[in-house]
């Protein structure tokens, strides 16, 4: 999906740094839960469950993005549009990034940073939703009880996601 968003190899790199920097400083960090392990090799970014439909405030926050997507800025809002028209409107929490440093992936550290908020999820009874933009990446989330509940495409094939539901776990009695 960033590969779509941001499709200049050559500018990628920076564009991206300028990106996560804008969306930590003015979402996850204002509104939202970051939880990364020592070094930050592997970080989960969640959005809680929504008091109300976004605010005039968060989409003048996110006005820069415009900036940093340039020429995709139209192309990115109509794949975020069309991404929002399939969230779900029962309150959950929102997985909005995992990421792990390549050469750590497979040593559960991406488990171990989403792990405080499925916490949350079961102890509250709240579900957990996110969409997946790699296959290869459904397995793993199954294996942390999510499921597919659709699969949303932009127009030319060229992007694909996932979208996965996680009802909270009863505790063992």
């Amino acid at each position: 999906m960033l590969a779509y968003m941001f499709p200049e190899p050559r500018t990628r790199e920076r564009a991206l740094l300028r990106f996560f920097k804008l969306q930590l400083r003015q979402t996850y960090m204002k509104r939202g839960l970051a939880y990364t392990t020592e070094e930050c090799r592997s970080t989960a970014l969640w959005m809680p469950p929504r008091a109300g439909p976004p605010q005039m405030r968060d989409a003048i926050a996110q006005l820069p993005m415009l900036l940093i997507l340039g020429r995709r800025a139209g192309a990115a809002l109509r794949l975020v549009q069309l991404v929002e028209s399939r969230h779900p409107k029962t309150p959950h929490y929102y997985l909005g990034g995992l990421g792990t440093d390549p050469q750590w992936q497979g040593r559960g550290l991406g488990s171990a940073v989403m792990a405080p908020v499925l916490d949350i999820c079961d102890r509250e009874g709240l579900a957990a939703y996110l969409e997946s933009s790699k296959e290869s990446n459904v397995a793993f989330y199954r294996h942390r009880g999510f499921e597919v509940t659709g699969e949303v495409s932009v127009p030319d094939g060229s992007v694909r996601l996932w979208l996965m539901w996680r009802e909270p776990l009863r505790p063992p009695s």
